[in-house]
């Protein structure tokens, strides 16, 4: 059930969602599971930054990147340097928005691993949906390794496999993997689509298709299968909505300033 600002009654106009999201919408407003949101423009803002996560997936997948360890990962050194810990840090005086298209249009230079896929993945989402200015302007110092441990997209974690949606980040365990390849000791996954996932070094599969090639990557005479665990996780989209008003806001008051209206103050570029 969706409830914005209270209610269950609320206008958005179809034509301005895409297939994927007027189908997010309807299971969210069919859900035992109460969604608040505040606006209209908070619900919009969701559906279309989950559109972009799903796009981004599907965008990594096509861009050539490499399935790599940390041990063995690779990046373009003209942007990032690669860290001993095999992450990639971006390099100073190169924009964040620029490192992060690259590695969607250099993907031959690029070699990371499943977790170090994930928040690439995330980043150039909230790229796309809140644009270049807002994007450099929040997420600067940028590193890349794995998504357990970001902080700049507030990320929020649930225990409900059943309640995932389009754009929700899982994870397949595979407890008997073998331990001479740790890497697969498990996956984690895009959801695309209703039993549609993206793997970074498994691709864009089923649930069962995942549970399979884990399966083949367990120990000798090993009896537990992979499965897909309750653990869900998505950027906090309110947060990051915040963000984009607050630098429009921002903008609004310098200009008004300018001309000799009083403007609006204290909603400045923010770093944490």
């Amino acid at each position: 059930m969706i409830l914005v600002s209270g209610s269950p009654e609320f206008t958005m106009n179809p034509l301005t969602l895409t297939e994927l999201e007027r189908r997010m919408l309807r299971a969210k407003q069919n859900s035992e599971v109460v969604y608040r949101y505040p606006s209209v423009d908070a619900l919009e803002f969701e559906l279309k930054m989950r559109t972009h996560i799903v796009e981004a997936a599907k965008a990594l997948y096509a861009s050539g990147v490499s399935f790599a360890t940390f041990e063995g990962s690779k990046c373009n050194e003209q942007y990032w340097t690669r860290t001993e810990n095999g992450g990639f840090q971006l390099r100073g005086g190169v924009l964040p928005s620029v490192g992060i298209n690259d590695i969607f249009e250099n993907g031959h230079l690029y070699g990371f691993e499943c977790a170090g896929a994930i928040i690439i993945i995330l980043y150039k989402a909230v790229l796309d949906t809140v644009g270049d200015a807002v994007f450099n302007a929040y997420f600067k110092n940028l590193f890349l390794r794995s998504w357990q441990y970001d902080r700049d997209l507030n990320l929020i974690t649930t225990y409900n496999k059943n309640e995932a949606y389009p754009g929700d980040v899982l994870y397949f365990k595979n407890p008997e993997h073998d331990p001479e390849t740790p890497e697969w000791q498990g996956e984690n996954v895009i959801m695309l689509d209703t039993d549609l996932y993206f793997g970074h070094g498994i691709g864009i599969e089923s649930g069962q298709e995942i549970i399979n090639a884990l399966n083949r990557m367990r120990r000798e005479n090993s009896t537990i299968s992979a499965y897909l665990q309750d653990l869900v996780v998505h950027p906090d989209f309110e947060y990051l909505r915040g963000l984009s008003m607050r630098d429009a806001w921002w903008e609004e008051g310098s200009a008004t300033e300018e001309i000799g209206i009083a403007g609006r103050i204290g909603f400045g570029t923010i770093r944490y």
